[in-house]
């Protein structure tokens, strides 16, 4: 199963974000910022992260459906959204 890039297209743009944030909070490490402050940039990353990951599955799950030859695996998909969680 393959992921169309034009529906990978926002996730893409979501994992570029989280990355920019991750570098963001290397700096902010580096600067001896508050934990506070650091702690609420990790998990907002997180949350980014997550939500790209769940678009993903959506969208394997969404082909799966719509493919006629090919078998819903119920316990991988399951295994998917349980690596995120």
């Amino acid at each position: 199963m393959e992921l169309p890039a034009q529906e990978m297209a926002p996730v893409v743009n979501r994992i570029r974000r989280a990355r920019g944030q991750l570098d963001g909070i290397i700096r902010m490490l580096e600067d001896g910022r508050t934990c506070e402050d650091v702690v609420t940039q990790l998990a907002a990353v997180s949350k980014a992260l997550d939500r790209a990951g769940f678009a993903v599955i959506a969208s394997g799950l969404r082909q799966c459906v719509a493919t006629d030859d090919s078998e819903l695996d119920v316990k991988r998909m399951e295994r998917l959204f349980l690596s995120l969680a």
